[in-house]
């Protein structure tokens, strides 16, 4: 009886992760991941945008991007590739952590995402300014002393404004990320709640693929170029 009277005051634990505005937490997870979903297709969109504008402007100027595209360190570029390849690894394995309840992998897989997100972002700052120093930030001070110096600017204006902008996407996910940290540290995911990891990692990933892209847009297209 006391058994039976125990369960039945005993909160569940659905119940305190759904948000007033649901009916149940199978109504708020569909709603919560097709949120994701739209969010990202109207990513798609806005990324899609700035990726035909520099697919115009290289069609222009072939020969400029080519040889714009070879002043960019093509191996820092490549080695930022295979560290968001693993953090994009590490991610999924903190989605897996959090379904099967292991709280102490969850936070520990977070953490080693938010490291491999930082080192990126870190080597991009080292090429920013690497950049500032060559006088090949578009603007007034923008110096190039070779041809095609107004078609050259365009290409790093592109440059600078896509993966900036996809810099930007990052250091928003670093942030999501370390609430989850504290969140999963306080407890709040397991197998019966693990909704916000999941399309937080589905938010990682679409910046991870968009990266793809930019990689060999920007370093590898006309990499054998020759003037």
């Amino acid at each position: 009886m006391a058994e039976a009277l125990a369960s039945a005051h005993a909160p569940d634990v659905h119940v305190l992760h759904v948000a007033h505005q649901f009916d149940d937490a199978e109504q708020q997870w569909t709603a919560s991941t097709l949120g994701m979903w739209v969010f990202l297709a109207q990513e798609v969109l806005f990324f899609g945008g700035i990726f035909a504008v520099y697919v115009i402007y290289r069609t222009l100027y072939p020969d400029a991007f080519a040889v714009a595209s070879n002043h960019l360190d093509v191996a820092l570029g490549t080695f930022n590739t295979a560290v968001l390849i693993g953090s994009s690894l590490t991610m999924a394995l903190a989605v897996h952590a959090s379904q099967v309840g292991h709280r102490r992998a969850l936070v520990g897989w977070i953490l080693m995402t938010m490291l491999l997100g930082s080192v990126f972002l870190g080597v991009k700052v080292y090429e920013y300014a690497h950049k500032w120093h060559e006088h090949l930030v578009p603007g007034p001070w923008f110096q190039w002393h070779g041809e095609y110096p107004k078609q050259v600017e365009i290409f790093y204006s592109l440059y600078f404004g896509m993966t900036g902008l996809h810099a930007l996407h990052m250091v928003v996910g670093l942030g999501i990320m370390t609430w989850l940290v504290v969140a999963a540290r306080a407890g709040r995911f397991g197998p019966d709640y693990h909704n916000p990891v999941e399309i937080t990692g589905l938010y990682w990933h679409f910046v991870d693929i968009v990266w793809i892209f930019l990689f060999p847009l920007l370093y590898l297209i006309g990499r054998h170029w020759h003037p």
